[in-house]
């Protein structure tokens, strides 16, 4: 099943041939400043699955953390599509608002890091919900 999806002004295509190994809701701050305050629906797929199809997106690490993420974006309409963390080595986290069809992989499997969620953030029930990461 390949699935593909693009930044907001559709610069930057991708496809995934392969399933995912995790379905996610991020509530970490950081998440919040990237999505702009909500919590961050991704997926992490294998990375040898995943593949840009048109357009280059520009890369952006934190300087003042000691292991930053590498998050990639469209350099023309600022579309956060992935991350690669130094902690899921060998995965790519895709933003699953840029899928062409976000609803494809069902509802999130795991809430992570509630530690930080904010009391307007919903997690959906019977999703078991982690103060951090599981088994951390």
């Amino acid at each position: 099943m390949t699935q593909s999806g693009r930044c907001y002004c559709g610069s930057v295509r991708y496809e995934i041939s392969e399933a995912p190994v995790f379905n996610a809701q991020c509530h970490c701050r950081e998440c919040q400043y990237i999505s702009g305050g909500s919590p961050n629906v991704c997926l992490g797929f294998p990375v040898n699955g995943f593949r840009y199809t048109s357009g280059t997106p520009k890369t952006y690490r934190r300087a003042d953390l000691p292991n930053p993420v590498t998050r990639e974006f469209c350099s023309e309409c600022g579309t956060h599509l992935v991350t690669h963390a130094p902690g899921a080595p060998g995965l790519v986290i895709v933003k699953r608002g840029t899928l062409d069809e976000p609803a494809a992989f069902g509802n999130p499997q795991i809430a992570i890091f509630t530690c930080d969620q904010q009391p307007f953030h919903h997690i959906p029930e019977n999703v078991p919900a982690f103060t951090g990461l599981p088994g951390r």
